[in-house]
């Protein structure tokens, strides 16, 4: 648990503070960046560091550089099994033969003296003699026996096949830098330098609820007019992605007090706090009273589909304080809101140094319909025909089928001004693979 009520966070404006620079500022008409905006102006990062065991760092937000202890490789080595000499004993216009006169293994240093006119074999990995500069395949020389090698006339160039010492890295250099999530090859990185433990960010904590009365857990008893709560599900599915530890408080119904306690509690237990429903025109009135006695929360209309509604700011109790999302209630709508907004601020408060998710220009395989003023994200299906990427919405766009988050593969992605795109025209998307 950290409290984020700390100096540095005193020091961030208030959301009042941030909208009041803003001379287009509409809480009731807002373009998906101008919110992007806010809330990253608005997002501290935690600042807790771990030391963790090597095996334990994946997926972790790197706390610090790692600066290489060594050289990467340490020494001169044969990138190929063959044959290794100086390559001034090449001939420019005839074939070399050279005197075999040992052979050098991976992992030990051959250490007999090597006269011009000479060479060894060498295997992969192993170390260059320091008079020896040149390597070439085994598969490429013209002949060789026990005592010689011949090397075809212009067959292989000085100085190849030669790893050199620091190639991949010099000692005293950046391996890694701090903001990184470490991946798999950041885990083979830091074992070639020999580092053991990894100084990381502490895992962000976040607490999550759905609000409905009418909302039923998994394995409850479905009363008419009832529905099963799906939001917990995708959410718990995106945040442990995210790798953060995940506090899952169930549904709360639409009662104040019990709201109220839930928010309490969330707040004193995680650094953020995610809620589904609550947050529309219709129900959102009680909900604003207590986002008003807990915090500093705004209530935004974005102009984007799906997932217009969207509460966003901070919440209080006690002297501990935790970043709070409200999403709307449709199980699209949340995924998308989640997505692109929440994920962004998640990894901001993490540490990391996450890159904005890359956009694929690809070809519209059918006519999609795109009224102006707001951002759409239409569920897509990403496919190659003759030889082209292409994309089609799914059958339905309606922000409460989950079935089509399900059968997409991708995020269609149509800005703001952007009107009817027809089939053939270029359109942007977002892989669902890049999504964390």
């Amino acid at each position: 648990m950290t409290n984020l009520n700390n100096p540095s966070r005193q020091a961030k404006p208030s959301l009042t503070e941030l909208t009041s620079c803003l001379s287009d500022y509409d809480p009731h008409a807002m373009p998906v960046h101008q919110a992007q905006a806010i809330i990253r102006d608005f997002i501290t990062p935690v600042t807790a560091i771990e030391k963790v065991a090597l095996r334990s760092a994946l997926d972790r937000v790197l706390a610090s550089d790692i600066i290489s202890p060594i050289d990467v490789p340490a020494h001169d080595n044969s990138a190929m099994d063959g044959y290794a000499f100086s390559s001034t004993d090449l001939h420019q216009n005839n074939d070399t033969v050279l005197n075999v006169i040992g052979t050098a293994h991976a992992g030990r240093a051959y250490e007999g003296s090597i006269a011009g006119g000479q060479a060894i074999r060498i295997m992969t990995g192993a170390l260059m003699p320091a008079t020896l500069d040149t390597v070439i395949p085994q598969e490429f020389v013209g002949g060789a026996t026990t005592d010689s090698v011949t090397i075809p006339t212009n067959a292989v160039k000085p100085g190849a096949n030669r790893r050199l010492a620091g190639e991949d890295l010099k000692s005293g250099m950046p391996a890694l830098r701090q903001g990184r999530i470490l991946r798999p090859a950041d885990l083979g990185l830091l074992a070639s330098l020999g580092i053991a433990e990894v100084p990381v960010r502490r895992r962000l904590r976040v607490a999550f609820f759905s609000t409905g009365d009418e909302l039923r857990s998994v394995g409850e008893i479905l009363d008419p007019g009832c529905v099963y709560d799906s939001n917990r599900y995708t959410l718990y599915g995106m945040l442990r992605r995210l790798g953060c530890d995940i506090i899952d408080m169930g549904v709360i119904g639409d009662d104040p007090q019990a709201l109220e306690e839930a928010f309490r509690s969330a707040c004193e237990n995680a650094d953020a706090i995610i809620t589904s429903g609550g947050v529309s025109v219709g129900d959102a009135d009680h909900t604003k009273q207590m986002m008003a006695k807990l915090g500093d929360v705004a209530f935004w209309k974005i102009g984007m589909r799906p997932g217009r509604p969207l509460a966003f700011g901070s919440i209080a109790s006690g002297d501990r304080q935790a970043l709070f999302f409200g999403l709307p209630g449709n199980p699209v709508a949340v995924m998308v809101s989640f997505y692109f907004f929440a994920r962004d601020a998640l990894l901001q408060m993490m540490g990391a140094q996450a890159a904005a998710l890359p956009l694929m220009r690809v070809t519209a395989a059918v006519n999609i319909r795109k009224r102006p003023g707001r951002t759409e994200y239409q569920r897509g299906i990403l496919a190659m025909n003759d030889g082209q990427w292409s994309v089609r919405p799914t059958a339905a766009q309606g922000s409460g089928i989950l079935r089509s988050m399900a059968e997409a593969n991708c995020m269609i992605v149509l800005g703001h001004d952007q009107g009817d795109v027809a089939s053939g025209d270029m359109v942007e998307v977002i892989l669902f693979d890049g999504l964390i």
